[in-house]
Formats: C-alpha cells, structure tokens, sequence
C-alpha cells in the first residue's frame, strides 16, 4: 500500500515540474506582434511628414502714399537724398545674383536741374526694387520728371520719397507740374500752395525754404 502511494506521488512530481518550467519560458518570451485591427493600421498608415517650409525671398517694404496733409513739403524735402529734375534715357533690367538677393530696375536719366544729390549735364542711374515697378513706381523713355528719391540703401536701392508725391511730371516748357494729390498735400505751403504749375527756378527756391523750415 505505501509503495503504491510512493509512486503515484512520484508520477505527479514528473508532472508537475516540466509544466512549471513551460510556463516560467512563457513569462520570459517576447510579447507577440499586435495582430489587431488597430495594430495593422498603425503598421500600414505612416507617420504624417510635416514639409520642410520653403526659403522666403527677401522683400522690401513698399512705401504707401501717405493721405492729403500727413506729409507736408518740408517733411518731403527733408527726407529725399536726391532731387532734380530730367529725362529717362534708359530702362534696364537686372536679375538677382550673388550679393544682391532682388531683382532690380536700373533708370537712367538725363539730369536737366540738380537741387540736391546730383549734377546739372550728367547722366545719372538709379536703381529700383521691381516689386516698386509693379506697384507703380515705372517709367518709360523720354519722359520728364522731376524727383525727390530717398538716400541710396545698403543694397543701392532707392524710391520716391512719400510715394507719388515725391514725383512730378515736368511739361515741355520746363515747368513742374502738380498733381491734385499733391496740391492737397502742399496747400498749406506758402510757395506751392495753391499752384498747378511752377517754374524749375521757382520750385528750386520752394526746395531751399522749405529746407530752412524747422
């Protein structure tokens, strides 16, 4: 009776221990692969990209027109670099290239009056940022102005001071010519005010007292 009972516990023993051997493996094995629904998407859908912002052209500011009587002509004298009075002789186009990031417009013109920055005779170019040109700042050969142009900037850009109303148009006789806009603008100024048409002598001497102004 005993040596039965030996061997039946005997025969559990060798059961018992191979199966916790197997289930000590199982705790120690990897996680299987999700199998899910939700795990094939994860695999199949790929993560979003998010794209690689593009480089921004450089831009300049385009200098709006100020409204009738927020820019007084001392204020416009004061701020130009370059007045006189001339002629376009020639338009260029000049694409970017390595140190000038802007594409450019060069106007060249035949200087008739010089107030200030330039000289009587001489043939004088500057040079424009195109998104000016588009904007309205443009010329055309043969045509007469006369200009009041910000001081040249690092890049050698310039533009008319006060939008259009550093720009005047010039007639066949000489004389300046003076816009509605600008007649409102300059109403108060004692040699302008009030006068459509001004002679290059008279406008230069307007120039010089406006200058004197505090």
């Amino acid at each position: 009776m005993f040596g039965r009972s030996c061997a039946r516990l005997l025969v559990l023993w060798l059961w018992i221990v191979p199966l916790a051997l197997l289930l000590a493996q199982s705790d120690r094995a990897p996680s299987r692969p999700d199998f899910s629904v939700q795990g094939l998407t994860d695999l199949l859908v790929p993560s979003p990209v998010h794209p690689v912002p593009r480089p921004v052209a450089p831009r300049l500011p385009l200098s709006p027109t100020p409204e009738p009587g927020a820019f007084s002509f001392p204020q416009l004298t004061r701020a130009a670099g370059i007045i006189f009075s001339g002629s376009v002789t020639g338009i260029a186009r000049h694409p970017a290239r390595p140190g000038q990031t802007v594409e450019t417009i060069a106007i060249t013109f035949h200087v008739e009056s010089a107030i200030r920055g330039a000289t009587a005779g001489e043939s004088l170019t500057i040079s424009e940022w195109t998104g000016l040109w588009a904007a309205g700042q443009h010329y055309r050969v043969g045509e007469r102005v006369l200009l009041f142009l910000y001081p040249p900037s690092k890049l050698g850009l310039t533009s008319c001071a006060a939008g259009s109303l550093g720009r005047f148009d010039v007639d066949p006789a000489g004389r300046v010519l003076l816009s509605a806009q600008q007649l409102s603008a300059f109403r108060q100024d004692p040699a302008l005010g009030g006068k459509s048409r001004v002679t290059l002598s008279d406008f230069a001497s307007a120039v010089r007292q406006a200058n004197e102004e505090e």
